[in-house]
This record gives structure tokens, C-alpha cells and sequence, in this order.
């Protein structure tokens, strides 16, 4: 049995949102300021009211890697213009959006007008939130779950885990004991890697903020791959993660990532770690 919604009573208008955008020139520490500020996971690049490339948090470790001893200063938003863009109107369907998606395994989808001119973005979870509002078959996770995840240990040094981020094309790794999931890396995770687990615990808060979302990004010259040699997965891992039964229906599956703001959910059965379900699984069900 699949997830069905009746997809053509949802008008893709009603979901469209308004992004946040960055000009050509921003910097790429401006830019990470901008995404940090406004808690999103992506900006819009936009020249003269048309859309003309996206940065994702994704986008930035990486970029921050890739800089070796070249000051990070020279990085402007400009240089992710390459980017090819997936691009609908208003006119479209939410199937096509879906199935867009779908084919290019993309979580963004820019809505212009007839001049080519940005009117918004359609997400992943916009869709995934057509699910609470409209009727759908009631559909149990293990239905559409991944049963094949990537894992971690605790004690994996954390460039593996961002080797496997890379190698599988994929946003989180679920850090495992025992087949027990004690916690999730993202790519948020390594913007960068955050203070260990034991001062991030005991120092202050605002001290850890400042420490987790500043401290190293000023260097003019840094290396962050040599800074992240002494650190384990466990040290910047998010413990304690939300998780749902395999049993669940998907819509609490869907509550959940919405609720704090994850993009996907281990899934248990007794405690123990059976599969995956992501925005990108419940997405896919209305390309179908």
C-alpha cells in the first residue's frame, strides 16, 4: 500500500513561499550569516529580480573545504551560479512539481513569472505539509521507508562521515551503538564542526553559539580539514534523535519533521534502528 493524496485538489500556488535572498557580490561569510539569521537551509541568488543560482548550507561546507589556504574572503555568491535550476510557474501542478523532484533528486523548485522574474520557491516540505491538510490512506512508515542506511559509530573520526555524506550523495548519517541510534550528523554539523560534546555541555550557551557559528570562519587563511583531525563523530553529533516506529503512520512522521525542523527520521522497531524515512520518500509518493 502507497501514501495517496488527491494531488489535484492542492493548487501549487498555495504552497509557494517567499525566499531569502543574497546578491551576486555577497560574500560567502555573509551569505552563511544570512542562512544562519534567518534559520533556512538555502538562499536564492538573485540578479535583478531573476534567479540565477542557489546556496545551501551543503554548498557552503563544502566550499569551505575546497579552500585549502585561499582566503575565504574570495568567495563570493557569484561562484555558485553554476548551478542548474529547476524552475515551474504558478500554471504548473503539484504532481509536476513532485515529480521534478523526483527525477532529479532536488528539494528546491524556483517559481518565476512570465518574465522570468523570482516569485518564489516551492520545498520538500511544502509538499509534505499537503499531507496534514488534505485527505490521504492511511499508510504505516515501514511502507515507504528506506531499509538500507548509512550509518556511523560514535567513534568514527567525523571526515569519514562527511566522506559518506559525499560518496552516497546524501544530508545525514545516522550514528549508531548496538543497533541503538544515538545520534545524527548533517551537513549543518560541519559549518563548522561544532565545539566537543563535553563543553558544549558544561560552557555557557551563548559562549557555544558564539563558538559553534563564528570561531575559525574569520581566518583569512584557514585549513578546516586539518582542523577536524582530533574529532569524532560523537563530538558533534545531535544526540538523543527524534525518531518514529515502524509501525507509525506517516503522517507522525510527518508531524515530527516538521515540528523540529529535520528533513528525516530514523525508524524503529523495539528500540533497534530497521530504516529511514526522509521528506524525499513522502515527496515521491505524489510524483507516483
Amino acid at each position: 500500500m502507497r501514501l495517496k493524496v488527491d494531488v489535484k485538489k492542492i493548487n501549487l500556488s498555495e504552497l509557494i513561499t517567499k525566499p531569502i535572498t543574497v546578491s551576486p557580490n555577497t560574500t560567502l561569510l555573509k551569505t552563511r550569516e544570512t542562512l544562519l539569521k534567518n534559520k533556512v537551509k538555502r538562499v536564492i541568488i538573485t540578479d535583478k529580480k531573476k534567479p540565477i543560482g542557489v546556496i545551501t548550507e551543503k554548498d557552503i561546507a563544502k566550499k569551505i573545504y575546497e579552500l585549502g589556504s585561499n582566503p575565504i574572503e574570495s568567495v563570493k555568491a557569484a561562484d555558485f551560479t553554476s548551478k542548474r535550476l529547476f524552475i515551474l510557474t504558478r500554471k504548473n501542478s503539484v504532481q509536476e512539481c513532485a515529480k521534478m523532484m523526483k527525477k532529479h533528486r532536488i528539494s528546491l523548485i524556483i517559481i518565476t513569472n512570465k518574465d522570468g522574474n523570482l516569485e518564489g520557491i516551492v520545498t520538500e516540505t511544502d509538499l509534505v505539509k499537503a499531507f496534514l491538510t488534505k485527505e490521504s490512506t492511511p499508510c504505516k512508515v515501514g511502507k515507504i521507508m528506506k531499509r538500507d542506511v548509512i550509518t556511523a559509530a560514535p567513534s568514527d573520526p567525523i571526515l569519514h562521515v562527511e566522506s559518506l555524506l559525499l560518496k552516497y550523495g546524501i544530508s545525514r548519517i545516522v550514528v549508531q551503538r548496538n543497533q541503538i541510534p544515538v545520534g545524527i550528523i548533517t551537513f549543518r554539523d560541519f559549518v563548522p564542526a561544532k565545539i566537543p560534546q563535553w563543553i558544549a555541555e558544561s560552557a555557557d550557551p551563548k559562549e557555544v553559539q558564539e563558538y559553534k557559528y563564528k570561531k575559525g570562519l574569520e581566518e583569512t587563511h584557514s585549513n578546516q580539514m586539518s582542523y577536524l583531525f582530533p574529532f569524532h563523530a560523537t563530538d558533534i553529533m545531535a544526540t538523543k534523535p527524534v525518531t518514529v516506529e515502524r509501525d507509525d503512520d506517516v503522517k507522525v512522521a510527518i508531524t515530527r519533521m516538521i515540528k523540529y525542523d529535520i528533513s528525516g527520521l530514523p525508524v524503529v522497531k523495539n528500540s533497534k534502528l530497521v530504516g529511514i524515512i526522509t521528506k524525499s520518500d513522502i515527496v515521491n509518493t505524489l510524483a507516483s
